[in-house]
């Protein structure tokens, strides 16, 4: 019989730790939390101290009765979920349910290795009431925001809505960049380059960067046609020139924001997807032989710091597989942002002898992608800068300078093994023209003009957020934790206050509506800094410096004002909503108005509730007619909207329930298939195209193909692209032609990977 018993909170967890433990430990899973607050009820008694009324989570019966029956068995009860606030709550809870146990002691472990359990093990330590009353104190704080507030949004909007204290700023960080956007008004300029060439006729560009020692302010072709008239009569001279060395620093090992941003970007995972490998990886994957093992430290972090023992085991690994020069003489260090718990340890592989080439046949095609950049990334922290050869050169016509400059890398130090990828911004242009190199040049040479390139440009307005770039920004505002940034993106598109379109965050109107409510009427609430504040309070509670249930007091007090201040304007914000038409109810001949309903806006009779005529908003006006016959009764076909986007259907619905999809106008690309290439939708909502014949015909693609052949190489159609620089153009999905000179927007890689 065992004589300890270990609780953690997964399976998965549990069959890595059974092989570290032997016989005398029994190892069970809580499965999650095993307590919560009534989903029925509010479930907090707010003139009693906020005290929560914690209920067992539904079909958790079974877990806690064979948790007390492995407690009645051993000596000693090891509480062991994730080392985090809501590991510690769970441990509480299970506490609570043991609480005739005689002996209950507290471990975590930052790594599931040997090593790191044996130590857990042998420095165990008594619940931390800090850490519980802080995940306490979020968990009713957004119950009171979630209970309270959504009702208000199902009295003006709709019924079936939610709001929620973190997420719903995020949601207005969004909108307020999308009002950017739509508020952004181009502003012409222009730039100008000179093609020169020095005795030998070796030719360079140069850009034009300063007027009489001023950024140049050149808003139109008449003014950059008589700069080029000017310069075509100066003299160009090699004014000064500027060499030196410039060192490139390694990245800091990976936090749970970092992490997610760079998954963002290198793979396109979602934060929430990239949160699950992560769970896999931190909680043990099968290795064959070796059994299931923990490949990576815990994933719910935000301190940089690093184990001594594990900086200098990757040191030795560095030295002996990439040489000396690899290896700075004292090891990086790095610090956390302000206030940061530094609870737990930057992510890093738990063991440098599982080198990711190694592990193919053992993992999934994308836990291997994550472990790979989790690996590459932990030896680039403590390699050696990448070094440079810099030149910058000053060119003097007249009044007017230009710039060039060069770079050459002279070592790659830890781009040996780690290139950060690139996220394209705006590209609102640069005064120097970047080469990889210049002609050996002197200061007081006199160059040859042979070209100027007046170019025009218009400025472009701040980016939509990529779920990277939102992450990043919610860390830099102190929005959310680490354990949250995940949940709040992926509940945002559960909600449909946003969708996803070519890897950008778009609000969608039922967003924008929720949005323009909450701030209205809850100004204080869903304030970016108040929420920041209140994430800092949190974070004082952990510690111990306030009392839980004053901070949720001092939120509640002028929370609980607010609505029952609004009680009596919700029908008055409900009427501001509604929309008039010039569409009349055909039933009794009343104008027809837009309205909010559960399934989005709608068509209803402004003489409700007289009559009830409804209808959807997408049918409203006139009706699209297609030049086709409905097959089976010979009605005109008419387009229609869905809940998955537009089709063709018979006019004569219901009678008659004929549709088809909506084809493109191309043919099935796949060799002797006579299918059209079709609009489809996933489960989830989001547009592809496929084929008509499926599933005889597996032909899918996600970008809308166009009936246009490639000139270049023949292919039958080319494909609808976007992207945030350029907008909309063409591309051919089987050579590289595009209908424009830009590329499209995808992250950049500048070196391979190690």
């Amino acid at each position: 019989m065992a004589k300890n018993l270990l609780i953690v909170e997964s399976p998965a967890k549990s069959r890595t730790l059974k092989k570290f433990l032997g016989k005398n430990f029994d190892v069970q899973a809580t499965v999650g939390h095993i307590s919560d607050l009534p989903k029925s009820k509010l479930g907090v008694d707010v003139e009693n101290d906020f005290k929560p009324d914690y209920v067992m989570i539904r079909g958790k019966s079974p877990v806690i009765k064979k948790l007390k029956e492995a407690a009645a068995k051993a000596d000693v009860v090891f509480l062991g979920p994730d080392p985090d606030r809501e590991g510690e709550a769970i441990a509480w809870h299970v506490a609570e349910k043991l609480r005739n146990h005689k002996k209950m002691v507290r471990v975590t472990f930052n790594e599931i290795t040997k090593s790191a359990v044996k130590d857990a093990l042998e420095h165990t330590r008594e619940i931390d009431i800090n850490l519980v009353n802080a995940q306490q104190a979020r968990r009713i704080l957004d119950r009171l925001v979630g209970y309270k507030v959504s009702p208000f949004l199902w009295k003006t909007i709709t019924g079936g809505l939610s709001a929620g204290r973190v997420q719903s700023v995020a949601l207005r960080i969004i909108c307020e960049r999308e009002e950017e956007i739509l508020a952004f008004i181009a502003t012409e300029y222009w730039t100008i380059d000179a093609l020169l060439a020095d005795k030998a006729q070796t030719e360079f560009r140069s850009r034009l960067s300063k007027i009489e020692g001023e950024k140049p302010q050149i808003d139109n072709q008449i003014k950059a046609d008589g700069i080029c008239h000017e310069l075509r009569q100066s003299e160009f001279i090699v004014e000064a020139i500027k060499k030196s060395q410039k060192k490139r620093n390694p990245p800091p090992p990976f936090i749970t924001s970092t992490l997610q941003q760079e998954a963002a970007k290198a793979f396109y995972f979602s934060p929430k997807k990239t949160m699950m490998i992560a769970q896999q990886l931190y909680e043990g994957v099968d290795l064959g032989e070796e059994g299931p093992t923990g490949l990576i430290t815990y994933m719910r972090t935000d301190s940089v710091r690093v184990a001594e023992t594990a900086v200098t085991a990757v040191r030795d690994y560095i030295k002996d597989a990439y040489g000396a020069d690899y290896l700075p003489k004292e090891p990086n260090r790095y610090k956390s942002r302000k206030g940061v718990q530094d609870a737990h340890e930057a992510i890093r592989p738990s063991y440098l002898d599982h080198a990711p080439d190694s592990l193919k046949k053992y993992l999934t095609r994308d836990q291997l992608k994550l472990y790979s950049l989790i690996w590459n990334r932990f030896l680039a922290c403590q390699m050696s800068p990448a070094v440079y050869d810099t030149t910058s050169i000053i060119i003097k016509a007249g009044k007017y300078q230009f710039n060039s400059g060069a770079q050459a890398l002279k070592f790659d130090g830890f781009l040996k093994v780690y290139q950060e990828y690139v996220e394209n911004g705006n590209g609102n242009g640069e005064s120097e023209i970047l080469l990889d190199k210049l002609p050996d040049l002197k200061e007081g040479d006199k160059l040859t003009l042979k070209d100027l390139f007046p170019e025009q440009h218009f400025t472009k307005p701040p980016a939509r957020f990529s779920q990277a770039s939102l992450v990043k920004t919610l860390e830099a505002e102190g929005i959310g934790r680490p354990s949250t940034y995940a949940t709040i993106l992926s509940t945002l598109n559960d909600r449909k206050y946003v969708e996803i379109k070519e890897r950008r965050l778009f609000p969608t109107d039922l967003g924008k509506t929720v949005n323009k409510i909450l701030v209205e009427n809850f100004p204080d609430v869903f304030d970016v800094k108040f929420t920041a504040g209140m994430e800092a309070n949190l974070d004082q509670v952990e510690s111990g410096a306030e009392d839980w249930v004053n901070v949720l007091r001092e939120f509640y007090k002028p929370f609980s004002s607010r609505l029952e201040g609004l009680a009596d304007k919700q029908s008055d914000i409900k009427d501001s909503l509604t929309e008039k038409t010039e569409e009349i109810c055909e039933k009794c001949g009343s104008p027809m108005v837009i309205k909010w309903g559960r399934n989005g806006r709608f068509l209803a009779c402004s003489a409700y509730p007289n009559c009830r005529n409804t209808k959807p908003l997408e049918n409203a006006g006139e009706t699209v007619h297609v030049d086709e016959k409905c097959p089976k009764c010979g009605s005109p076909m008419i387009i229609r909207s869905g809940r998955f986007g537009k089709f063709i259907a018979c006019s004569n619905y219901p009678e008659c329930k004929t549709t088809k999809s909506i084809s493109t106008g191309v043919k099935c690309p796949k060799e002797g298939c006579s299918g059209d290439v079709v609009e489809k939708r996933s489960r989830k909502g989001k547009v592809f195209f496929g084929c008509s014949r499926y599933p005889d015909c597996d032909f899918v693609s996600w970008y809308k193909p166009v009936p246009t052949a490639c000139p270049a190489c023949g292919h039958p159609f080319l494909t609808e692209r976007y992207s945030q620089a350029k907008g909309s153009y063409l591309a051919c999905p089987s050579c590289k032609y595009q209908k424009t000179s830009e590329q499209e927007e995808e992250p950049v890689e500048v070196s391979d990977k190690g």
